[in-house]
């Protein structure tokens, strides 16, 4: 059978960096209206941005804090059909500030799934790239289920309190059901019955504990999941070995996106690199989603190379393969999706 490969860049996710201006500023280039924007000033200390088409522009939280959703009408003000606009805030658009933005097409703002416990609000599904967006309200009961619309397994699911301070609750298949991560703190994975219930995702719901970081009674929530598709994207874990060269990762197509995280040993924050900011191997230029910390290109933090099938870390950074640290896991987004028959097409 024959198969179509699909242009991630101007179809499904696409990085783009930008120059603010201080002044409402239209930023094209995206090749499709997102969905879902995560935005972080490269040169400065701003918080990293989330918005998103469900919960509504101008509608911002923050992966590097605890901070409940708030209105920003200078912030992200509105999707367009490439790309977006934001104003005056500095965490978006500051004057002679540069950005970097990472881009999901999702389903605008979707319909209420039915399919766990809990109605959501809204899910916004794109089953094609494995990613989908819901918003749903806290019943305070252990088991709770909730549906995530994409017809398979999510292996990452991270959700956020809407209201109120709390943490965000991450779930990552190379942790399993019983732990999970803070995206807003470096701490080890964790474990709890009170996240995740001790059960794993199914194809259509994720089970939630009674935690606040994932279900308060009354309590409003937004969860952000992504499925693996082959040639596209892959979640996983690597074990350290300290070395300059260090371990290959295999994907099976071309990343262009990564974020790793020390598994068992705290202290070592998320680690985001991508091909845009950095074209060229050796990439080592680096954000942190739960820090405020500006862009940096630092060896002892952590060099990466983007390989045609996946990517090698060289480094001895306890933030990518250090002796402090034993596992890693990592959330990889490449450049190309494949058709029905699964075939991986080949990098771009």
């Amino acid at each position: 059978m024959a198969y179509s490969t699909i242009n991630k860049q101007t179809s499904h996710f696409n990085t783009l960096a930008y120059s603010g201006t201080g002044s409402s500023n239209a930023i094209t280039g995206v090749g499709f209206q997102p969905d879902w924007t995560w935005i972080k000033q490269r040169n400065g200390t701003a918080d990293h941005r989330i918005v998103d088409a469900v919960r509504g522009v101008t509608k911002d939280i923050y992966s590097n804090l605890t901070t409940a959703q708030g209105t920003n009408t200078n912030g992200l003000t509105a999707f367009g059909s490439d790309g977006f606009t934001v104003g005056s805030d500095g965490g978006y658009n500051g004057s002679s500030d540069t950005y970097a933005s990472w881009n999901w097409k999702a389903n605008g703002q979707g319909s209420s799934n039915t399919a766990g416990s809990i109605n959501t609000t809204y899910t916004s599904v794109n089953t094609t790239a494995g990613f989908s967006i819901s918003t749903y309200t806290g019943n305070g009961t252990s088991g709770a289920t909730v549906g995530h619309g994409l017809g398979a397994v999510p292996e990452i699911i991270w959700v956020k309190a809407l209201t109120g301070s709390n943490n965000w609750a991450c779930y990552h298949v190379s942790i399993g059901a019983t732990k999970y991560f803070r995206l807003n703190e470096n701490y080890a994975a964790a474990t709890s019955t009170a996240r995740w219930n001790d059960t794993a995702p199914t194809s259509s719901v994720f089970s939630i504990g009674n935690d606040g970081e994932v279900n308060t009674n009354g309590v409003p929530y937004v969860a952000y999941c992504w499925a693996p598709k082959i040639g596209f994207s892959k979640f996983g874990k690597y074990t350290s070995n300290d070395n300059v060269i260090g371990g290959f990762v295999y994907t099976g197509f071309k990343p262009n996106w990564i974020v790793i995280k020390s598994i068992g040993s705290g202290g070592y924050n998320f680690m985001l690199f991508d091909t845009v900011r950095k074209s060229v191997n050796i990439n080592g230029t680096t954000l942190q989603p739960d820090s405020t910390a500006a862009e940096f290109d630092y060896a002892e933090n952590g060099y990466v190379d983007f390989l045609s099938n996946g990517f090698k870390v060289r480094s001895t950074s306890n933030g990518v393969n250090g002796s402090g640290a034993t596992e890693y896991s990592y959330m990889a987004i490449g450049q190309t999706l494949v058709g029905n028959n699964n075939v991986p097409a080949t990098a771009r």
